[in-house]
């Protein structure tokens, strides 16, 4: 007579709690107790209990597939946070189908989801950069298993993202901090919430050191829109340093100023956001805030394997994950 593998009611029996709360332990939710933690990884492992999604699946119809809705896009950013995605999910013993979009707008992010729902999806994950995909995450079907990436923090939905102000705060106040009295800010697109994160990172810390503001200079991602912006930042003499959105954007900010004579660091300092491969090797080596793609998306699929195991009672939850400045040979202090 075969034994029974012992189930997650097991683990929840014998360590006096619900299941779940199970649930939240294995998943590593931080709102759980550290004594009730201890309790139900001891009865994990004197159970043997390991989770058994492929069984969950066959009961509730839906396959070890995690539907992904993303725009079709070579932008280092959400690009990285797929590849990312991709291979957390295959760690925890789920496929992902990417449904690439050419825009994140209603209709299209619409389409992307029926399409993963009519495939009977675990659930789905949509990687959400800007304001237009606002409406499209409120309008889905209710009770579908949903988390999104570098979403809109006022919507009402689970949601894990970069904290795009701290980064910025801190790229900021690394230019400060080299003795520089201002930093001009190159920005991304207005739609972008990664660019309005950073304009309000870049301008907290200006306005905690009582700096003054200088007005943003908008762009798009791309190295030649930072090209033109360093065109003009490059014939003010008063521009000593400058925060650009991305790396690419300071890269084409490198090559305005190296035309116009401005030299980096000795006169004009230079950071910029994402550490791309090639930041290293831009000349000078470029300053630069590191995203953590990987743990975001872990922090992604554990949120929504926490909903797969409990029926998706866990409410709306939000995760902020920090960058890190990586500090290379782009800034130094201001000319005398």
């Amino acid at each position: 007579m075969a034994v029974r593998s012992p189930a997650m009611t097991d683990v929840a029996r014998l360590a006096g709690v619900s299941h779940q709360t199970v649930s939240r332990v294995l998943n590593g939710h931080p709102n759980v107790r550290e004594q009730t933690r201890l309790r139900v990884q001891a009865a994990i492992a004197e159970l043997g209990y390991r989770p058994n999604r492929a069984a969950r699946a066959l009961v509730t119809g839906r396959s070890q597939v995690i539907g992904v809705v993303a725009q079709n896009t070579t932008l280092y950013g959400p690009a990285s946070l797929l590849t990312a995605f991709e291979q957390a999910a295959a760690e925890a013993g789920f496929a992902v189908s990417v449904g690439s979009v050419r825009d994140l707008d209603y209709r299209s992010i619409s389409a992307a989801v029926e399409q993963h729902l009519a495939h009977r999806v675990a659930g789905i994950v949509v990687i959400a950069p800007v304001e237009s995909a606002g409406e499209a995450l409120e309008r889905l079907p209710q009770g579908v298993p949903l988390v999104t990436v570098d979403g809109d923090p006022r919507r009402p939905v689970p949601l894990v993202t970069v904290d795009q102000v701290a980064g910025a705060r801190e790229a900021t106040r690394h230019l400060l901090a080299a003795g520089h009295t201002t930093v001009w800010h190159v920005s991304g697109p207005a739609d972008w919430f990664d660019s309005a994160g950073r304009i309000e990172g870049w301008r907290q810390a200006l306005e905690e050191a009582g700096a003054e503001v200088p007005p943003v200079v908008p762009a798009d991602w791309s190295a030649a829109a930072g090209y033109r912006c360093g065109q003009m930042l490059a014939r003010m003499p008063e521009v000593t340093a400058v925060f650009t959105a991305n790396d690419h954007l300071a890269l084409g900010v490198l090559r305005a100023l190296h035309e116009y004579g401005r030299r980096v660091p000795e006169e004009v300092s230079v950071v910029g956001f994402d550490d791309v491969p090639e930041a290293a090797y831009f000349i000078p080596p470029l300053t630069t805030v590191r995203p953590d793609f990987a743990a975001v998306a872990e922090a992604s699929l554990a949120l929504l394997l926490a909903q797969l195991d409990s029926d998706g009672a866990v409410g709306v939850q939000r995760q902020t994950i920090a960058p890190t400045l990586v500090p290379r040979r782009s800034v130094a202090p201001p000319p005398a």
